[in-house]
């Protein structure tokens, strides 16, 4: 692990050269907790795994467009989010050795902060969304978010001076759209429910006290963040309640609807462009998603700093084995070989016909089952070498492969071997 440690700048280096031509992406923002307690990097902080109550550390993946793994760096974990996010643009800069650089990335991760580091690094751009609020104010006053802009299309750019030398595309996602308003239905029903069960300890005289009331009411309506969307009325003995129609029809019309900000001029970026990349952070979470659930990043055991960054740079190096084994075996797994190509950036990505044809038929093109990506690998596992001794002479031989086995070697363009070396 030293040994690695020691060489990660030359390894990042040579990835970056091979796969950063056409600009990077980076995800930031994450966390794996730490088990022990004399980790040198372990420190309490804004846990994004769930795991309240544990030290952490901090990681962040620099990858290609296409998502795959190029770079990563590790953190203490109550590290400031601007200070890991200028580190990120100076590895970009110094040591990759590439000035123009689009950094991608979702809402959370490139932030006003962030935005403002960049704009001091000549040549580092950004594509990221607005939030909720932010979009909310671009309608406002007659402002330039206005609704019939979707009337004929579902893409249209737009310009406020609230974004000096800023690009703002909106989009409309009807399905997005949709999926919202159903999702918020669960939870306004769900709450109601819980209301009527509190209205019915009222009733029944087991609450009366209206501050004991109040207490259990914002438990339920701030359980699921919805307190907004209802009204209450408590008294001695009393409670009753009602949707505020108001509020939930305000926050519906925004429903699908996201706006993306870069400065890339239109030029260099179109507005189509633009929605693809932000759309293409979907591989870089695919990455974290390997990272910490196949490849056992989390939780972390070490306690030397350079431990710790060596095991995430192994993590990091898996990922990038298991991002070209997974393409190199899309025709043996459930993976769609050649995604069709979006004529609409804005409407959800379609499965190719070969694609369905496998989910359909549950069989690859030539008649083996169609496996997780996983199922592959533990299929794989079953092909084992055997030593045999005859008359004192020892022999290693191969248990004969499956055709699936085979196909896999076969895509790889390597035999399959006898011994690992």
């Amino acid at each position: 692990m030293d040994w690695l440690v020691a060489r990660q700048d030359g390894i990042e280096a040579a990835l970056a050269r091979r796969h950063l031509q056409d600009g990077g992406m980076a995800l930031f923002d994450l966390s794996s907790w730490v088990e022990g307690s004399h980790c040198e990097l372990a420190a309490f902080g804004h846990s994004r795994g769930g795991k309240r109550g544990k030290p952490q550390i901090e990681y962040g993946l620099l990858t290609a467009r296409d998502g795959c793994p190029v770079a990563v760096r590790v953190f203490a974990g109550n590290t400031g989010d601007p200070k890991t996010f200028t580190e990120a643009v100076g590895i970009v800069r110094g040591k990759f050795g590439i000035t123009d650089v689009v950094m991608a990335g979702d809402r959370g991760m490139i932030t006003s902060a962030r935005i403002k580091a960049l704009k001091q690094a000549p040549g580092m751009a950004w594509i990221t969304c607005l939030r909720a609020p932010a979009i909310k104010k671009l309608a406002e006053d007659d402002g330039p978010l206005q609704m019939s802009l979707f009337d004929a299309q579902d893409l249209a750019e737009i310009s406020s001076p609230d974004y000096p030398g800023e690009r703002l595309i909106a989009c409309h996602n009807p399905a997005l759209e949709a999926e919202r308003a159903a999702h918020r239905e669960r939870l306004l029903s769900a709450t109601d429910a819980e209301l009527a069960k509190t209205a019915g300890m009222v009733v029944a005289g087991r609450l009366k006290d209206p501050a004991a009331i109040g207490t259990r009411v914002g438990k339920v309506i701030n359980k699921r963040k919805v307190a907004k969307h209802f009204t209450v009325t408590i008294g001695e003995g009393t409670f009753t309640w009602s949707r505020d129609q108001a509020s939930i029809g305000a926050e519906a019309a925004f429903d699908g609807i996201y706006v993306i900000r870069t400065p890339v001029p239109a030029s260099q970026l179109p507005a189509p462009a633009a929605v693809e990349a932000y759309k293409d952070l979907s591989g870089v979470e695919q990455d974290f998603r390997v990272c910490k659930d196949d490849l056992d990043l989390r939780p972390v055991w070490h306690r030397l700093d350079d431990r710790v960054r060596s095991h995430v740079l192994i993590c990091m190096l898996a990922c990038y084995l298991a991002w070209h084994l997974r393409k190199a075996w899309a025709p043996l797994t459930c993976a769609d070989e050649h995604p069709p190509s979006r004529d609409n950036p804005v409407a959800a990505a379609r499965r190719s016909r070969p694609a369905e044809a496998k989910a359909s038929h549950k069989a690859t093109a030539s008649g083996e089952p169609a496996r997780s990506f996983r199922d592959l690998l533990d299929h794989l596992a079953t092909l084992t070498r055997d030593t045999i001794t005859i008359g004192g002479h020892q022999i290693d031989k191969i248990t004969t492969p499956a055709p699936a086995q085979r196909e896999a070697f076969a895509l790889l363009g390597a035999p399959i071997p006898i011994s690992l070396q």
